[in-house]
């Protein structure tokens, strides 16, 4: 059962880094706004550090286990806040998340076969605040092997 979780835990980083690493040339590309490039080249750097962990992680490497411990770390938070944005995801998402604002509500959204890397100094009207719990579930099998 662990092999099998590693490996589906592996291929979802494969895919999801391989796709924002593509995702984030395409942004690049024509070149832009010096802050359109900067974040393009930190989304890049982040889905390469992805792509390596799961690739290592197939390959059985306890470095691999080490590195997609903190890829699984990097996908956690759900911040969406007018002062602040952060949200990374790589292969698959679902989060659970509450809206900040006089009448707040719980929510959850979730996709599969997707990526995404939000990073800015502002952010929607309406707060949110969040975790994926897909990142927190694969960094506990990661963790207690």
């Amino acid at each position: 059962m662990r092999s099998f979780l590693f490996r589906l835990i592996g291929i979802l980083e494969i895919a999801g880094g391989f796709y924002g690493v593509t995702n984030m040339l395409r942004r690049l590309f024509p070149l832009g706004s010096m802050h359109d490039n900067l974040l393009a080249l930190v989304g890049m750097l982040l889905f390469g550090f992805i792509l390596v962990a799961g690739v290592m992680l197939v390959e059985g490497s306890e470095d691999g286990v080490r590195f997609s411990r903190i890829a699984q770390l990097l996908q956690l938070p759900l911040i969406a806040t007018p002062l602040l944005t952060y949200a990374l995801h790589s292969g698959a998402y679902i989060n659970v998340y509450a809206t900040v604002q006089a009448a707040s509500r719980l929510g959850i959204d979730w996709h599969f076969g997707s990526q995404n890397f939000a990073w800015a100094a502002t952010g929607p009207g309406v707060s949110r605040l969040g975790i994926n719990l897909l990142a927190l579930l694969s960094w506990l099998v990661l963790r207690f092997r």
